[in-house]
């Protein structure tokens, strides 16, 4: 499993978590927590710490499910063969953009970055084009019908309180 999804691994979440990250602290020495010696400084901190921890054990979670059940990667060179619908997937259709976007928060609030921060704003705001205009339609076109009945009782982005997986449900707010 590791080999297959080592260079994905590398290529899409790396660079998105770490490389861009550094470049954009490169130059700059990162205020750990914004000043840990504060209440606020150490709440940053341990809440960033917190988000980094969510998002890496998230996104582990959805890969292992891309790999397992999914029998795929999260490339989409090396798409999975059959839709994956269990798990965090029952309640958002793209827990591993969320799990993504956890980290590079926590790791704005860790580091007090604004520039990682922003990266985390552009990152949501490019896949969000990117799903609607490309990933979706091509997820239809691959799993037809079973996709789109998934695509209407799941939302995009911000799962809806008390509603449990494919089946009929109130629509999030963002797809």
């Amino acid at each position: 499993m590791i080999a297959r999804h080592g260079l994905a691994i590398v290529l899409l979440p790396g660079t998105v978590t770490l490389v861009v990250p550094a470049l954009l602290l490169a130059g700059d020495a990162p205020e750990l927590g914004a000043g840990l010696a504060t209440p606020w400084g150490s709440i940053a901190g341990a809440l960033g710490a917190g988000l980094i921890a969510a998002g890496i054990g998230l996104w582990g979670w959805t890969l292992r499910l891309f790999a397992t059940r999914g029998r795929g990667t999260l490339a989409p060179w090396d798409p999975t063969q059959r839709l994956v619908v269990v798990g965090p997937y029952r309640h958002v259709r793209n827990p591993m953009i969320s799990a993504v976007l956890a980290i590079l928060l926590g790791e704005a609030a860790l580091l007090g970055s604004v520039g990682i921060l922003i990266w985390a704003g552009a990152f949501l705001a490019v896949n969000h084009i990117y799903f609607v205009a490309v990933e979706e339609p091509g997820l239809e076109r691959r799993f037809g019908d079973e996709y789109r009945d998934y695509k209407r009782s799941v939302p995009r982005w911000i799962p809806v309180p008390g509603a449990d997986g494919p089946g009929p449900r109130r629509r999030g707010p963002l797809g």
